[in-house]
């Protein structure tokens, strides 16, 4: 097997491209290949697409949503207000590919970039939310791919269409791959924040978090920053949008979407209490990077979203070790652990466990039971009542899913929460004692 290009230092790089303004190009209607499929033709890149693939030309519909479930190719830059609706995880993941102009194509910190000269194809790679990006010099063109079960499918597809494209194009002159300049040194901490939040699938454009910041009653925000069930790309989600948001007095909630207490060969939990830690440990290792690479403040709490869940007899135990293994891990990585959770099934599952390992519970609990009330109450968070589980302001409470809302003029799919947090009676952490 060919040997995979390490990932982990390439996370959140950006490219300095000695590239002139390129005009983006729309994308040809798409003809009928002979094997059924079809092919599209898009700055010299020529590709047949599998027959179940949608084509979204997204300079001709910028507020299609970028979704990760569906096979889809999509063309252009997406548009800064994208209509998203539905699921934030989901069960299986869909082989897709973006491809935008790279001149103007801003980085990505929660996807790795790896940059593909002139002439060469894309070396196999994998990132840990299943999502790669290759900055193609020849086309001048950036193809993020997303992929289920491996990214080889969609990969060998970029490859065909870069062998029969032709050299020397406007963007040949490979460029370096630099870091980014270092963000401003960070508090260790968020301010406290009691009030309402929202998380949308896709991250709201900076000029969407600006209108809702001075006429929505929101302020705290959910960002999905990676896994491999997130149900949407990010285009908007970079370090500048972070570090812009935080200057505003945005209270974040970074979200990681790893696996869930179903049956997927993509985006499913082992139901082995001791495999599953394994993957709560690989999941903080890889939201932790994650959450650095976008300049997140040291000690932010990184919540695992993990989905209702029947079947209990079979899910609690998975679950437990799972979350149990996130937050130690995050712990000696310097974050604080959080987990949003159903009130039904992973709320009831970590209080029965609390007394066992309370050290070694996730440090704010993030509870959805869409009940309409905006308050983080134990009866409300499907605590027992009188609990001291998670005391004081370590609490969030999701109580309304998926709906259109609209602030100034500016309408967004969103969940709604009540949040309780002050990082600062949270646990202390090793590393930063």
């Amino acid at each position: 097997m060919p040997s995979r290009t390490p990932l982990r230092g390439l996370l959140g790089a950006a490219l300095l491209l000695p590239l002139a303004s390129l005009v983006s190009l729309a994308s040809l209607p798409p003809a009928v290949a002979a094997d059924g499929g079809r092919t599209v033709d898009y700055r010299g890149l020529h590709l047949t697409l599998p027959a179940d693939w949608r084509v979204v030309d997204l300079d001709r519909d910028p507020g299609a949503c970028p979704r990760l479930d569906l096979p889809t190719l999509y063309l252009g830059h997406a548009g800064p207000r994208t209509r998203c609706t539905g699921r934030r995880a989901v069960p299986e993941r869909a082989d897709t590919l973006h491809l935008e102009p790279l001149a103007d194509t801003p980085p990505r910190a929660d996807v790795p970039t790896l940059p593909v000269p002139d002439g060469a194809e894309p070396p196999p790679a994998e990132g840990a939310s299943a999502e790669v990006r290759y900055a193609l010099h020849g086309p001048g063109v950036m193809a993020t791919l997303s992929y289920g079960a491996g990214p080889e499918t969609v990969r060998n597809l970029l490859a065909r269409a870069l062998a029969d494209a032709p050299t020397g194009g406007p963007g040949s002159a490979p460029a370096a791959l630099h870091a980014p300049p270092p963000a401003p040194a960070p508090n260790l901490t968020q301010a406290a924040f009691t009030g309402h939040g929202f998380d949308a699938c896709t991250a709201p454009s900076p000029r969407s978090m600006d209108t809702w910041r001075a006429d929505s009653p929101f302020g705290a925000v959910g960002i999905y920053i990676g896994g491999r069930a997130r149900a949407c790309a990010q285009p908007q989600l970079t370090a500048d949008w972070v570090r812009r948001q935080l200057a505003a007095g945005w209270h974040l909630m970074p979200i990681w979407v790893g696996p869930q207490p179903w049956n997927s060969t993509s985006t499913g939990l082992s139901t082995d209490p001791a495999e599953a830690a394994d993957q709560g440990r690989e999941a903080a290792e890889a939201a932790a990077a994650a959450a650095d690479a976008l300049g997140l403040p040291a000690g932010t709490p990184l919540y695992d979203d993990l989905e209702n869940y029947a079947g209990r007899d079979t899910w609690d135990a998975p679950v437990v070790a799972y979350l149990t293994a996130w937050t130690v891990r995050l712990h000696e990585l310097g974050h604080h652990a959080a987990a949003y959770v159903s009130a039904s099934s992973g709320a009831e599952a970590l209080a029965a466990h609390y007394a066992q390992a309370p050290q070694a519970m996730p440090d704010v609990l993030w509870v959805a039971r869409w009940n309409g009330a905006a308050s983080v109450t134990d009866a409300d968070m499907g605590l027992p009542t009188g609990t001291t589980q998670w005391p004081g302001p370590r609490r969030a409470h999701q109580y309304q899913g998926d709906h259109e809302a609209t602030y100034g003029d500016v309408t967004i799919d969103i969940d709604r929460s009540w949040v309780h947090i002050d990082q600062k009676t949270l646990p202390p952490l090793p590393a930063l004692r």
